[in-house]
Protein backbone atom coordinates (compact mmCIF):
# COMPACT_ATOMS: atom_id res chain seq x y z
CA UNK A 1 0.00 0.00 0.00
CA UNK A 2 1.27 3.28 -0.36
CA UNK A 3 1.25 5.18 2.40
CA UNK A 4 0.57 8.74 1.53
CA UNK A 5 -3.18 9.36 2.24
CA UNK A 6 -4.76 10.68 5.65
CA UNK A 7 -4.82 8.04 8.35
CA UNK A 8 -8.08 8.19 11.14
CA UNK A 9 -9.17 5.53 13.34
CA UNK A 10 -6.69 3.03 11.85
CA UNK A 11 -7.63 3.26 8.28
CA UNK A 12 -6.07 5.21 5.07
CA UNK A 13 -8.52 8.29 3.52
CA UNK A 14 -8.11 10.46 0.97
CA UNK A 15 -9.18 13.76 3.01
CA UNK A 16 -12.25 15.50 2.89
CA UNK A 17 -11.13 17.88 -0.31
CA UNK A 18 -9.04 15.57 -1.78
CA UNK A 19 -6.64 18.11 -2.06
CA UNK A 20 -2.76 16.81 -2.27
CA UNK A 21 0.68 18.47 -2.36
CA UNK A 22 4.04 17.29 -3.05
CA UNK A 23 6.76 16.09 -1.28
CA UNK A 24 10.46 17.11 -2.99
CA UNK A 25 13.73 15.67 -2.51
CA UNK A 26 15.80 18.48 -1.79
CA UNK A 27 18.67 16.62 -3.36
CA UNK A 28 17.87 16.90 -6.62
CA UNK A 29 14.09 19.43 -7.05
CA UNK A 30 12.17 16.60 -7.65
CA UNK A 31 8.77 15.41 -6.07
CA UNK A 32 8.60 12.01 -4.78
CA UNK A 33 5.43 11.65 -3.37
CA UNK A 34 2.02 13.56 -3.30
CA UNK A 35 0.38 13.09 0.11
CA UNK A 36 -3.34 14.00 1.11
CA UNK A 37 -3.81 17.23 2.55
CA UNK A 38 -6.57 17.31 5.53
CA UNK A 39 -9.47 20.14 6.29
CA UNK A 40 -11.38 20.56 9.44
CA UNK A 41 -13.72 17.43 8.87
CA UNK A 42 -10.51 15.26 8.63
CA UNK A 43 -9.68 16.49 12.13
CA UNK A 44 -13.05 16.28 13.85
CA UNK A 45 -13.18 12.38 12.39
CA UNK A 46 -9.39 11.70 13.78
CA UNK A 47 -10.69 13.63 17.09
CA UNK A 48 -13.98 11.84 17.12
CA UNK A 49 -11.48 8.25 16.92
CA UNK A 50 -9.20 9.61 19.22
CA UNK A 51 -11.35 9.99 21.82
CA UNK A 52 -13.61 6.82 21.52
CA UNK A 53 -10.24 4.96 21.42
CA UNK A 54 -8.42 6.43 24.80
CA UNK A 55 -11.17 5.68 27.15
CA UNK A 56 -10.19 1.72 26.17
CA UNK A 57 -6.61 2.59 26.33
CA UNK A 58 -6.04 4.34 29.27
CA UNK A 59 -8.00 1.53 31.10
CA UNK A 60 -5.03 -0.97 30.19
CA UNK A 61 -2.99 -1.84 32.90
CA UNK A 62 0.59 -0.07 32.79
CA UNK A 63 2.13 -3.38 31.70
CA UNK A 64 -0.38 -4.27 28.50
CA UNK A 65 1.12 -0.21 27.16
CA UNK A 66 4.59 -1.32 28.27
CA UNK A 67 4.82 -4.14 26.17
CA UNK A 68 2.90 -2.53 22.92
CA UNK A 69 5.87 0.13 22.88
CA UNK A 70 8.28 -2.44 23.82
CA UNK A 71 7.01 -4.38 20.60
CA UNK A 72 7.14 -0.94 18.22
CA UNK A 73 10.71 -0.57 19.44
CA UNK A 74 11.33 -3.78 18.70
CA UNK A 75 9.77 -3.92 14.82
CA UNK A 76 11.57 -0.42 14.56
CA UNK A 77 15.14 -1.56 15.44
CA UNK A 78 14.49 -4.63 12.59
CA UNK A 79 13.57 -1.49 10.31
CA UNK A 80 15.73 1.24 10.63
CA UNK A 81 17.67 1.13 7.13
CA UNK A 82 14.14 1.63 5.55
CA UNK A 83 12.98 4.38 7.74
CA UNK A 84 16.71 6.07 7.05
CA UNK A 85 16.03 6.06 3.70
CA UNK A 86 12.97 7.35 3.99
CA UNK A 87 14.36 10.30 6.03
CA UNK A 88 16.98 11.03 3.79
CA UNK A 89 14.67 10.90 0.70
CA UNK A 90 12.29 13.68 2.33
CA UNK A 91 14.60 15.38 4.60
CA UNK A 92 17.95 15.11 2.34
CA UNK A 93 19.97 14.68 5.50
CA UNK A 94 23.00 11.91 4.76
CA UNK A 95 22.57 8.22 5.32
CA UNK A 96 24.65 8.87 8.73
CA UNK A 97 22.42 10.96 10.05
CA UNK A 98 19.34 9.43 8.98
CA UNK A 99 20.32 6.08 11.01
CA UNK A 100 21.25 8.30 13.90
CA UNK A 101 17.62 9.82 13.68
CA UNK A 102 15.95 6.27 13.18
CA UNK A 103 18.06 4.66 16.14
CA UNK A 104 17.04 7.53 18.56
CA UNK A 105 13.74 7.59 17.33
CA UNK A 106 13.28 3.87 18.21
CA UNK A 107 14.87 4.17 21.38
CA UNK A 108 11.76 6.34 22.49
CA UNK A 109 9.61 3.28 22.54
CA UNK A 110 11.83 1.43 24.51
CA UNK A 111 12.35 3.76 27.02
CA UNK A 112 8.89 4.64 27.53
CA UNK A 113 7.80 1.05 27.51
CA UNK A 114 10.37 0.80 30.90
CA UNK A 115 8.46 4.48 31.97
CA UNK A 116 4.79 3.42 31.47
CA UNK A 117 5.15 0.98 34.57
CA UNK A 118 6.63 3.86 36.54
CA UNK A 119 4.12 6.33 36.94
CA UNK A 120 4.33 6.34 40.90
CA UNK A 121 2.20 7.84 43.40
CA UNK A 122 2.41 8.56 46.94
CA UNK A 123 0.86 7.70 50.12
CA UNK A 124 0.88 9.77 53.10
CA UNK A 125 -0.25 11.35 56.24
CA UNK A 126 -1.20 15.44 56.63
CA UNK A 127 0.98 16.08 59.50
CA UNK A 128 -1.71 18.75 60.83
CA UNK A 129 -5.28 17.18 60.30
CA UNK A 130 -3.63 13.16 60.42
CA UNK A 131 -5.89 12.51 56.68
CA UNK A 132 -4.34 10.42 54.41
CA UNK A 133 -2.89 12.44 51.38
CA UNK A 134 -3.41 9.74 48.14
CA UNK A 135 -1.93 11.44 45.31
CA UNK A 136 -1.57 9.96 41.90
CA UNK A 137 -1.06 10.42 37.73
CA UNK A 138 -4.14 10.01 35.54
CA UNK A 139 -3.75 10.20 31.83
CA UNK A 140 -4.19 14.28 30.86
CA UNK A 141 -6.74 13.25 27.97
CA UNK A 142 -6.32 13.47 24.11
CA UNK A 143 -2.99 15.14 23.07
CA UNK A 144 -2.23 16.98 19.22
CA UNK A 145 1.09 16.58 18.81
CA UNK A 146 3.04 19.23 15.79
CA UNK A 147 6.02 17.87 14.57
CA UNK A 148 8.86 19.55 12.75
CA UNK A 149 10.83 18.94 9.25
CA UNK A 150 14.31 18.67 10.99
CA UNK A 151 13.67 15.51 12.57
CA UNK A 152 10.45 13.34 10.76
CA UNK A 153 11.16 10.60 12.82
CA UNK A 154 12.15 11.31 16.38
CA UNK A 155 10.53 14.57 16.88
CA UNK A 156 6.63 12.27 16.37
CA UNK A 157 7.94 9.25 18.72
CA UNK A 158 9.47 11.53 21.17
CA UNK A 159 5.61 12.13 21.80
CA UNK A 160 4.08 9.46 20.72
CA UNK A 161 5.58 6.91 22.66
CA UNK A 162 5.28 8.98 26.46
CA UNK A 163 1.26 9.93 25.35
CA UNK A 164 0.84 6.19 24.86
CA UNK A 165 2.61 5.04 28.09
CA UNK A 166 0.72 7.97 30.35
CA UNK A 167 -2.69 6.54 28.40
CA UNK A 168 -3.29 9.11 26.05
CA UNK A 169 -4.80 9.05 22.48
CA UNK A 170 -2.51 11.18 19.83
CA UNK A 171 -3.28 13.20 16.98
CA UNK A 172 -0.13 14.39 14.91
CA UNK A 173 0.19 17.23 12.32
CA UNK A 174 3.59 16.76 10.46
CA UNK A 175 5.53 18.93 9.06
CA UNK A 176 4.20 19.29 5.56
CA UNK A 177 8.37 18.95 3.79
CA UNK A 178 8.10 15.54 5.81
CA UNK A 179 5.03 13.88 6.11
CA UNK A 180 6.11 10.46 4.82
CA UNK A 181 7.72 9.06 7.62
CA UNK A 182 5.80 9.17 10.05
CA UNK A 183 2.90 7.87 7.88
CA UNK A 184 5.44 5.13 6.98
CA UNK A 185 5.50 4.38 11.01
CA UNK A 186 1.70 3.88 11.57
CA UNK A 187 1.69 0.37 10.03
CA UNK A 188 4.71 -0.55 12.50
CA UNK A 189 2.10 0.80 15.50
CA UNK A 190 -0.46 -1.29 14.02
CA UNK A 191 1.71 -4.72 14.04
CA UNK A 192 2.87 -3.57 17.90
CA UNK A 193 -0.65 -3.51 18.82
CA UNK A 194 -1.74 -0.27 18.99
CA UNK A 195 -5.58 -0.23 18.82
CA UNK A 196 -7.39 1.61 16.20
CA UNK A 197 -8.03 5.48 16.69
CA UNK A 198 -5.29 5.83 19.23
CA UNK A 199 -3.02 7.53 16.91
CA UNK A 200 -4.01 9.29 13.97
CA UNK A 201 -1.96 11.39 10.97
CA UNK A 202 -2.93 14.86 9.57
CA UNK A 203 -0.72 16.42 6.77
CA UNK A 204 -2.03 19.45 5.55
CA UNK A 205 -1.00 22.59 3.70
CA UNK A 206 -3.22 24.30 5.75
CA UNK A 207 -1.75 23.92 9.54
CA UNK A 208 -2.26 27.51 11.06
CA UNK A 209 -6.32 26.86 11.18
CA UNK A 210 -6.09 22.69 10.96
CA UNK A 211 -4.14 23.23 14.56
CA UNK A 212 -5.77 26.30 15.21
CA UNK A 213 -9.67 24.33 15.32
CA UNK A 214 -7.97 20.90 17.25
CA UNK A 215 -6.83 22.66 20.11
CA UNK A 216 -10.39 24.80 20.43
CA UNK A 217 -12.34 21.34 20.60
CA UNK A 218 -12.79 21.40 24.35
CA UNK A 219 -11.69 17.05 23.99
CA UNK A 220 -8.20 17.94 23.96
CA UNK A 221 -6.24 18.49 27.00
CA UNK A 222 -2.44 18.53 25.63
CA UNK A 223 -0.70 20.41 22.69
CA UNK A 224 2.82 19.32 22.30
CA UNK A 225 5.02 21.13 19.50
CA UNK A 226 8.61 21.44 18.19
CA UNK A 227 9.48 24.01 16.08
CA UNK A 228 10.02 27.79 16.04
CA UNK A 229 9.45 29.84 18.85
CA UNK A 230 7.22 32.32 16.88
CA UNK A 231 5.06 29.71 15.78
CA UNK A 232 5.13 28.45 19.76
CA UNK A 233 3.98 32.24 20.85
CA UNK A 234 0.84 31.16 18.47
CA UNK A 235 -0.04 27.70 19.84
CA UNK A 236 0.78 29.12 23.25
CA UNK A 237 -2.42 31.66 22.97
CA UNK A 238 -4.69 29.14 21.12
CA UNK A 239 -3.65 26.86 24.34
CA UNK A 240 -4.94 29.69 26.53
CA UNK A 241 -8.37 30.05 24.99
CA UNK A 242 -8.96 25.70 26.52
CA UNK A 243 -6.28 26.13 29.65
CA UNK A 244 -4.51 23.06 27.70
CA UNK A 245 -1.65 21.51 29.28
CA UNK A 246 1.33 22.75 26.89
CA UNK A 247 4.75 21.26 26.19
CA UNK A 248 6.68 23.56 23.67
CA UNK A 249 10.04 23.08 22.94
CA UNK A 250 11.11 26.16 20.39
CA UNK A 251 14.29 27.57 19.18
CA UNK A 252 17.58 27.99 20.28
CA UNK A 253 21.01 30.00 19.89
CA UNK A 254 23.33 27.52 21.77
CA UNK A 255 26.56 29.02 22.66
CA UNK A 256 29.89 26.80 22.67
CA UNK A 257 32.29 27.72 24.82
CA UNK A 258 36.05 26.51 24.31
CA UNK A 259 38.25 28.01 27.36
CA UNK A 260 42.21 27.79 27.47
CA UNK A 261 42.80 24.73 29.28
CA UNK A 262 40.30 22.53 26.62
CA UNK A 263 41.60 19.42 25.30
CA UNK A 264 41.25 20.37 21.33
CA UNK A 265 40.76 17.53 19.80
CA UNK A 266 37.96 17.20 22.38
CA UNK A 267 37.23 20.23 21.44
CA UNK A 268 37.12 20.14 17.94
CA UNK A 269 35.20 16.66 18.18
CA UNK A 270 32.63 18.25 19.97
CA UNK A 271 31.86 21.17 17.94
CA UNK A 272 32.03 19.23 15.00
CA UNK A 273 29.22 17.55 16.58
CA UNK A 274 27.35 20.19 18.18
CA UNK A 275 27.17 22.21 14.89
CA UNK A 276 27.12 19.37 11.88
CA UNK A 277 24.78 16.89 13.57
CA UNK A 278 21.62 17.04 11.33
CA UNK A 279 23.84 19.47 9.09
CA UNK A 280 23.23 22.16 11.69
CA UNK A 281 19.68 22.24 11.04
CA UNK A 282 19.20 21.54 14.83
CA UNK A 283 17.66 23.95 17.77
CA UNK A 284 20.58 22.41 20.18
CA UNK A 285 23.37 23.42 17.20
CA UNK A 286 26.24 25.34 18.23
CA UNK A 287 25.52 28.80 16.75
CA UNK A 288 28.19 31.03 18.18
CA UNK A 289 31.27 29.41 19.05
CA UNK A 290 32.90 31.27 21.73
CA UNK A 291 37.00 30.40 21.66
CA UNK A 292 39.53 31.79 24.68
CA UNK A 293 42.37 33.91 22.53
CA UNK A 294 44.72 31.73 23.52
CA UNK A 295 43.70 28.91 21.80
CA UNK A 296 41.96 30.25 19.02
CA UNK A 297 44.18 29.98 16.30
CA UNK A 298 44.87 26.36 16.80
CA UNK A 299 41.37 25.70 17.25
CA UNK A 300 40.08 27.69 14.11
CA UNK A 301 42.52 25.43 12.19
CA UNK A 302 41.85 22.34 13.86
CA UNK A 303 37.84 23.26 13.65
CA UNK A 304 38.48 24.50 9.70
CA UNK A 305 40.46 21.31 8.57
CA UNK A 306 37.51 19.17 9.93
CA UNK A 307 34.88 21.26 8.19
CA UNK A 308 36.51 21.44 4.69
CA UNK A 309 37.31 17.53 4.51
CA UNK A 310 33.35 16.82 5.00
CA UNK A 311 31.92 15.46 1.85
CA UNK A 312 28.69 17.11 0.18
CA UNK A 313 26.22 15.31 -1.68
CA UNK A 314 22.68 13.48 -2.35
CA UNK A 315 22.46 12.07 0.80
CA UNK A 316 22.12 8.77 -0.46
CA UNK A 317 24.99 8.33 -1.23
CA UNK A 318 26.99 6.35 1.44
CA UNK A 319 30.25 8.41 0.99
CA UNK A 320 28.18 11.80 1.67
CA UNK A 321 28.56 13.19 4.81
CA UNK A 322 26.41 16.69 4.44
CA UNK A 323 23.09 16.51 2.25
CA UNK A 324 21.41 19.33 1.58
CA UNK A 325 18.89 22.09 2.96
CA UNK A 326 15.71 20.71 3.32
CA UNK A 327 14.16 23.96 0.74
CA UNK A 328 15.47 26.59 -0.94
CA UNK A 329 14.30 29.35 1.63
CA UNK A 330 16.24 27.63 3.97
CA UNK A 331 19.62 27.42 2.15
CA UNK A 332 18.90 31.34 0.84
CA UNK A 333 18.54 32.06 4.16
CA UNK A 334 21.92 30.40 5.50
CA UNK A 335 23.41 32.15 2.48
CA UNK A 336 22.27 35.55 3.68
CA UNK A 337 23.50 34.83 7.38
CA UNK A 338 27.04 34.83 5.90
CA UNK A 339 26.58 37.63 3.55
CA UNK A 340 25.91 39.49 6.51
CA UNK A 341 28.62 38.28 8.82
CA UNK A 342 31.38 39.17 5.97
CA UNK A 343 30.36 42.52 5.62
CA UNK A 344 30.67 43.22 8.86
CA UNK A 345 34.13 41.95 9.24
CA UNK A 346 34.17 37.95 9.47
CA UNK A 347 36.67 35.99 7.72
CA UNK A 348 35.43 33.30 5.90
CA UNK A 349 37.55 29.65 6.59
CA UNK A 350 36.16 27.44 4.28
CA UNK A 351 32.86 27.16 2.15
CA UNK A 352 31.00 30.42 1.96
CA UNK A 353 29.45 29.86 -1.66
CA UNK A 354 27.05 28.64 -2.94
CA UNK A 355 26.62 25.61 -5.46
CA UNK A 356 25.40 25.96 -8.79
CA UNK A 357 22.84 23.04 -10.09
CA UNK A 358 20.13 21.48 -8.44
CA UNK A 359 19.59 20.16 -4.72
CA UNK A 360 19.55 23.02 -1.99
CA UNK A 361 23.19 22.85 -1.22
CA UNK A 362 25.50 24.63 1.37
CA UNK A 363 28.71 23.85 2.44
CA UNK A 364 30.27 23.54 5.53
CA UNK A 365 31.56 26.89 6.60
CA UNK A 366 33.77 28.36 9.18
CA UNK A 367 34.07 32.41 9.73
CA UNK A 368 36.07 33.80 12.64
CA UNK A 369 36.40 37.49 13.60
CA UNK A 370 32.32 37.40 14.11
CA UNK A 371 30.86 40.47 15.16
CA UNK A 372 28.48 40.70 17.53
CA UNK A 373 26.64 42.72 15.52
CA UNK A 374 26.41 40.02 12.95
CA UNK A 375 22.75 38.51 12.19
CA UNK A 376 23.87 34.88 12.87
CA UNK A 377 25.07 35.81 16.67
CA UNK A 378 21.51 36.94 17.58
CA UNK A 379 19.17 34.27 15.02
CA UNK A 380 19.32 30.47 14.49
CA UNK A 381 21.57 29.65 11.15
CA UNK A 382 20.21 26.45 10.96
CA UNK A 383 22.84 25.29 8.28
CA UNK A 384 25.86 24.87 8.23
CA UNK A 385 27.85 27.53 9.35
CA UNK A 386 30.15 27.81 12.20
CA UNK A 387 30.34 31.36 13.83
CA UNK A 388 33.93 31.96 15.83
CA UNK A 389 34.25 34.38 18.19
CA UNK A 390 37.31 34.68 20.78
CA UNK A 391 36.95 35.78 24.54
CA UNK A 392 39.72 36.56 27.36
CA UNK A 393 37.76 37.23 30.63
CA UNK A 394 35.50 34.27 31.40
CA UNK A 395 32.79 36.58 33.04
CA UNK A 396 32.60 38.20 29.92
CA UNK A 397 31.82 35.02 27.90
CA UNK A 398 29.42 34.02 30.48
CA UNK A 399 27.51 37.58 30.04
CA UNK A 400 27.50 37.41 26.23
CA UNK A 401 26.59 32.96 26.52
CA UNK A 402 23.21 34.64 28.16
CA UNK A 403 22.48 37.50 26.50
CA UNK A 404 19.67 35.75 24.36
CA UNK A 405 16.37 35.64 24.70
CA UNK A 406 16.74 32.04 24.37
CA UNK A 407 17.99 28.95 26.47
CA UNK A 408 18.21 25.82 24.98
CA UNK A 409 21.21 24.10 25.35
CA UNK A 410 25.07 24.94 25.83
CA UNK A 411 28.50 23.73 25.44
CA UNK A 412 31.52 23.92 27.48
CA UNK A 413 34.92 22.14 26.92
CA UNK A 414 37.57 22.90 30.01
CA UNK A 415 39.58 20.19 31.68
CA UNK A 416 39.19 21.90 35.06
CA UNK A 417 36.13 20.55 36.20
CA UNK A 418 35.66 22.87 38.92
CA UNK A 419 35.80 25.81 36.92
CA UNK A 420 33.85 23.76 34.37
CA UNK A 421 31.12 23.01 36.62
CA UNK A 422 30.60 26.59 37.88
CA UNK A 423 30.30 27.81 34.55
CA UNK A 424 27.76 25.47 33.71
CA UNK A 425 25.93 26.51 36.56
CA UNK A 426 25.92 29.54 35.66
CA UNK A 427 24.55 29.87 32.03
CA UNK A 428 20.85 30.25 31.37
CA UNK A 429 19.93 27.06 29.87
CA UNK A 430 18.03 24.11 30.45
CA UNK A 431 20.46 21.96 29.00
CA UNK A 432 24.29 22.03 29.13
CA UNK A 433 26.88 19.60 27.25
CA UNK A 434 30.22 19.24 28.95
CA UNK A 435 33.22 18.22 27.27
CA UNK A 436 30.43 16.71 24.37
CA UNK A 437 28.74 17.85 21.75
CA UNK A 438 25.58 15.80 22.10
CA UNK A 439 22.88 16.24 24.50
CA UNK A 440 20.18 14.58 23.32
CA UNK A 441 18.87 11.42 25.10
CA UNK A 442 15.70 9.57 26.03
CA UNK A 443 16.18 8.87 29.26
CA UNK A 444 17.02 12.76 29.69
CA UNK A 445 14.73 15.56 30.35
CA UNK A 446 15.16 17.55 27.11
CA UNK A 447 13.90 20.85 27.10
CA UNK A 448 15.29 24.92 27.51
CA UNK A 449 14.41 28.15 29.58
CA UNK A 450 13.23 31.76 28.71
CA UNK A 451 11.88 31.69 24.94
CA UNK A 452 13.12 27.88 24.34
CA UNK A 453 10.03 26.37 25.68
CA UNK A 454 8.24 25.18 28.54
CA UNK A 455 8.30 21.41 30.21
CA UNK A 456 10.68 18.58 29.08
CA UNK A 457 10.48 15.43 26.63
CA UNK A 458 12.33 12.27 27.62
CA UNK A 459 13.36 10.99 31.28
CA UNK A 460 10.55 10.25 33.53
CA UNK A 461 9.26 14.29 32.81
CA UNK A 462 8.38 12.99 29.25
CA UNK A 463 5.50 10.90 30.42
CA UNK A 464 4.10 13.21 33.23
CA UNK A 465 3.57 16.01 30.38
CA UNK A 466 1.11 13.82 29.75
CA UNK A 467 -0.52 13.37 33.03
CA UNK A 468 -2.40 15.38 35.46
CA UNK A 469 -1.62 14.99 39.35
CA UNK A 470 -4.88 13.94 41.15
CA UNK A 471 -4.68 14.46 45.05
CA UNK A 472 -7.35 12.48 47.40
CA UNK A 473 -7.61 13.54 51.15
CA UNK A 474 -8.89 10.40 52.57
CA UNK A 475 -9.94 9.00 56.23
CA UNK A 476 -10.29 6.12 57.47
Amino acid sequence: MDFTDLYIDGAWHKGASGERFDVINPATEQVIASVASAEIADADAALDAAQAAMKEWAAKTPRHRSEVLRKAWELMTARLEDFAHLITLENGKARTDAMGEATYAAEFFRWFAEEAVRADGMLTHAPASGARIMVQHKPAGLAVLVTPWNYPAAMGTRKIAPALAAGCAVIIKPASETPLTMLALMPLLEEAGVPKGLVNVLPSKRTGALVDHMLHDPRVRVVSFTGSTGVGRKLLHSAADQVLKPAMELGGNAPLLVFEDADLDVAVEGAMLAKMRNLGEACTAANRIYVHADVAEAFTAKFTAAMAALKVGDGTDPSVDVGPLVNADTRDKVAAFVADAVAKGAKIECGGTTPNGKGFFYPPTVMSNVSQDADCVHDEIFGPVAAIQTFTDQEDVIRRANDTEYGLVAYVFSEDMKRALQVCERLEYGMVGLNRGLVSDPAAPFGGVKQSGLGREGGHEGMLEFMETQYISASW
